[in-house]
């Protein structure tokens, strides 16, 4: 794991320290993951940069949640559930959606649930996904927008869950009392 270090502004390569410190001013402190991903700063810049675009996309800010937290979950990435816990909330993800999500169980509201479904089955088969997967999410309400918007989520979520997978990147103290640990 030395060889993933978590870095500061100044301790980052060049091309990620002013990046770095732009997230600073954005959230109030570095995201550990951002250290991480320094060392490579394009994957960084790339990461963050997924992030605002998906924030502009017609799904709803607790919907986008959803997403990242089930991909997330599939994924089995705990810094990932730790800090999208907190960022559900912050959104008013109701608690007992994101206590299902955290234990990957449905989700009392249908539309949301048809959500979490369908990003879970889109991550666990890469894509390809049955027609009647595809009908179901339609049957939900959503749109084949909504489908393509699954898939940036799931990229985005993917570069992160597998830097956090390689680097074992600790959680940020932000987000320590959401830390996860996978359901038995």
């Amino acid at each position: 794991m030395s060889d993933y270090p978590v870095h500061t502004p100044e301790s980052a390569p060049e091309g990620a320290g002013d990046f770095m410190r732009e997230l600073e001013k954005a959230y109030g402190f570095v995201p550990n993951l951002a250290g991480v991903m320094a060392t490579a700063p394009a994957l960084m810049q790339g990461y963050f940069q997924l992030n605002q675009l998906f924030e502009q996309t017609s799904l709803t800010p607790a919907e986008r949640q959803v997403v990242l937290l089930s991909a997330s979950f599939t994924n089995t990435c705990g810094y990932c559930m730790g800090a999208h816990t907190a960022l559900a909330e912050m959104a008013r993800v109701p608690q007992d959606c994101i206590g299902a999500l955290r234990q990957g169980e449905p989700l009392p509201d249908p539309r949301l649930d048809a959500l979490r479904r369908f990003t879970q089955a889109m991550v666990e088969q890469r894509g390809f996904l049955p027609e009647s997967e595809l009908q179901a999410f339609h049957d939900a309400g959503f749109t084949p927008q909504n489908v393509l918007e699954v898939v940036l989520g799931v990229g985005m979520k993917t570069l992160s869950n597998y830097t956090n997978h390689i680097a074992g990147t600790p959680l940020d103290e932000a987000f320590a009392a959401k830390e996860w640990t996978p359901p038995a």
